[in-house]
């Protein structure tokens, strides 16, 4: 395999040389090795010789990495099948979704419908149980929908990666009604390849609140996994009004979603 680099071509020969006139013992290789970024180990170091390849690949490194960045297992009882790859999913985990509770108003989203009155920003009726969350988008009395559509390549995640990993992709979003006004809420989300075609949907059915109700947070977990080559991008909707049809913005309330790639022992 080859770097394509000149200088890491040259380096890689020249350490080479180097480990196959003084072996290195494996303990105090990886102990170099964990003081290297990752990337570097991968395609850098992996490649100089079959010893620096043998530590680069044990899962020895790769768990003991994980450890000294803060990367734990929320289970202990389930341990990955590749401890390489749980290190990466974990450093790349973040919401891929922009500006999920309001902070920045609307941007980052495409209105689709904008029925009523239209969206709105407020503050929230009731504490989230995310405390940092202060903001959320309100619905009127018709249909209001939103979305992003999330290009997975942009994010650091290449198609490569997607075909040969296929990561579980976990989907979250927090909805609450008003505890004066009926509504309901919907959500959809698609997993979408290189043309956008549809791969695989998440549609539950819609949820209806009734006038009176507790106008508590409620959430919506879903997590894709054993999905088929080829998704390129997530499509996440979401949205829904009122149902007594009350000028203003008395409908759903939407906040703190999240499109997380993350490892499957997590899900």
């Amino acid at each position: 395999q080859s770097s394509k680099n000149p200088y890491v071509e040259r380096k890689i020969h020249s350490e080479a040389g180097f480990f196959s006139f003084f072996p290195v013992p494996l303990e105090i290789l990886e102990e170099i090795f964990l003081h290297v970024p990752a990337n570097q180990v991968v395609h850098v170091c992996r490649l100089v010789c079959s010893q620096c390849k043998e530590v680069a690949d044990s899962e020895s490194l790769w768990r003991e990495r994980c450890r000294r960045e803060g990367y734990n297992l929320r289970d202990s009882s389930k341990t990955p099948e590749d401890w390489r790859l749980f290190y990466f999913l974990c450093k790349k985990r973040r919401n891929l979704l922009k500006n999920p509770r309001g902070e920045g108003k609307m941007t980052g989203w495409m209105i689709k419908e904008n029925g009523g009155d239209g969206w709105k920003l407020e503050d929230v009726m009731v504490p989230h149980p995310n405390e940092v969350v202060k903001k959320n988008f309100v619905t009127s009395f018709q249909m209001c929908t939103k979305e992003q559509v999330i290009d997975l390549e942009k994010e650091g995640y290449s198609p490569t990666f997607m075909d040969k990993f296929k990561p579980d992709i976990k989907i979250s979003d927090w909805y609450a009604p008003r505890w004066d006004c009926g509504c309901e809420y919907s959500i959809l989300v698609q997993l979408l390849d290189a043309k956008q075609n549809v791969i695989q949907s998440y549609t539950p059915d819609t949820v209806f609140f009734d006038q009176w109700n507790d106008q508590e947070w409620k959430q919506k977990i879903h997590v894709f996994r054993d999905y088929r080559r080829g998704v390129r991008y997530i499509r996440f909707s979401h949205g829904g009004k009122d149902t007594q049809f009350w000028a203003g913005w008395y409908g759903i309330r939407v906040t703190d979603s999240s499109v997380e790639i993350c490892p499957a022992v997590d899900t």
